[in-house]
């Protein structure tokens, strides 16, 4: 959700260079789909919220199926693993928007994978957050986990499926949201280096949130009858700017301690012993996804909005951590900003033009504690003014402002504070070649049919 994105032939390569081999895409667009055929990923697709109504009517979903799976499903194709139906329908803030819809149309498209011939490899499922399921406030221990009330008979048909069909639960789990959300929540616990007030359930001490939290799932299905169903992880990330708790050197330490858990392969006090299927969100960062639930959204990549790498990591958790590989080959608008004109006089226009610049651009970085925090006024209102120029692909017009702005040569980045120069754009092209691509996969389909 960017407003300049890497061309898909280009995020593939990416995952590739850096040995990633599953992937999981918020829908199936054919652009995404096209460029990880014959490439050996294994891919989660999705249906967004907003199909899950259509969804509801069996013959919607088998064309789905056929469009979006079967399609693919050819020597040379997509290895696709699983369908995800709907992301996070339960979650309270939507107000049982999605609540009657989700079931039904999860066993429409199980169903319609089943008489395409594939339902024993690609199985549906639904992702999940974590607010699905709590412990008591009178006992706030994982063993006492259990699907939230208002949803649990319907968790429970769910889970029953889920069982029957051979799919996993899906879940995600998100440390960096414990510590956001409450202020009293200790920084350590959201970590895998140990903490000094671990949480004893029963005689076992759990060390840290994402364990503790996989466990009150475990405790939860149990308490459904489906104690051994398999867990995937959807999500779990941690965002580099937009909050104070949201820089790099965090998720560096977040990261490194998480991979290396998963790597020892000793799974959670009810689960041990257990290699744990996890993706970590995300890969990019995301300029123009909603930040409604704090500035932190558009910031959870493991790589910049151009594909860089934020910092260190070892991806197969030996703790032999260096720079992942960048994006290559990424094309870049001319070298220029906008910036507040120093000859400007006419200041009292100033706020209401940062204020434009900021509902229609990224500036989630000037937040407190952000990376940009540490700019004086003039240094702010050049970075609004500059978001802009660039969201609007350095537009002349864009750089204006009441006069307030220009466009310069010079680089105001500091320190971690960067001035971005933009993606070119390649969507027109992007979108040819994938329209072509696609045709070519659905012609040979057709032939080894």
């Amino acid at each position: 959700m960017a407003t300049h994105r890497l061309p898909p032939k280009t995020i593939a390569q990416l995952l590739q260079d850096n040995g990633i081999k599953k992937v999981k895409i918020f829908d199936a667009d054919p652009s995404s789909m096209s460029v990880l055929a014959g490439t050996g990923i294994e891919v989660m697709i999705a249906i967004p919220n907003d199909m899950l109504a259509t969804m509801n009517d069996y013959d919607a979903a088998k064309q789905w199926v056929k469009k979006n799976v079967t399609r693919y499903n050819f020597d040379g194709g997509v290895d696709i693993k699983y369908a995800a139906v709907g992301n996070e329908p339960f979650l309270k803030s939507y107000n049982d928007s999605f609540t009657n819809i989700t079931f039904p149309a999860l066993k429409n498209i199980q169903n319609a994978l089943n008489e395409a011939g594939i339902g024993d490899v690609i199985k549906a499922t639904v992702p999940l957050n974590g607010d699905v399921y709590d412990s008591p406030a009178s006992n706030p221990v994982p063993s006492a986990g259990e699907f939230r009330a208002d949803i649990r008979d319907l968790m429970a048909q769910i889970v029953e499926f889920f069982g029957l069909n051979g799919a996993p639960f899906t879940v995600n789990i998100y440390p960096f949201l414990s510590l956001y959300g409450n202020s009293d929540f200790p920084i350590d616990f959201a970590f895998f280096d140990g903490t000094s007030a671990p949480v004893v359930d029963n005689g076992v001490a759990y060390t840290n949130v994402f364990d503790a939290n996989f466990d009150t799932l475990v405790s939860a299905l149990r308490k459904a009858g489906f104690g051994d169903l398999p867990i995937v992880v959807g999500e779990v990330g941690w965002p580099t700017d937009g909050d104070v708790n949201a820089n790099v050197a965090m998720a560096e330490r977040f990261f490194g301690g998480l991979l290396k858990h998963l790597a020892a392969k000793s799974g959670t006090p009810l689960r041990p012993n257990t290699e744990m299927q996890v993706y970590l969100f995300g890969l990019v960062d995301e300029d123009a996804k909603s930040v409604a639930p704090g500035n932190f959204e558009r910031h959870w990549g493991l790589f910049t909005y151009d594909g860089r790498p934020k910092f260190a990591v070892d991806f197969s958790g030996q703790g032999q951590n260096g720079m992942p590989v960048g994006a290559k080959g990424v094309q870049y608008l001319p070298t220029r900003w906008c910036a507040l004109n120093p000859a400007a006089t006419d200041l009292g226009k100033l706020a209401d033009n940062v204020n434009f610049a900021c509902t229609y651009a990224d500036c989630t970085a000037l937040g407190g504690g952000c990376s940009c925090d540490a700019l004086d006024a003039s240094g702010k209102a050049s970075y609004a003014f500059n978001a802009y120029f660039q969201a609007q692909s350095q537009n002349e017009e864009s750089c204006y402002f009441q006069g307030l702005a220009m466009v310069t040569t010079q680089n105001n980045s500091q320190g971690s504070c960067n001035f971005t120069i933009q993606i070119a754009s390649s969507a027109a092209s992007t979108s040819r070649q994938a329209r072509l691509v696609v045709l070519l996969l659905a012609i040979a389909a057709e032939l080894l049919m």
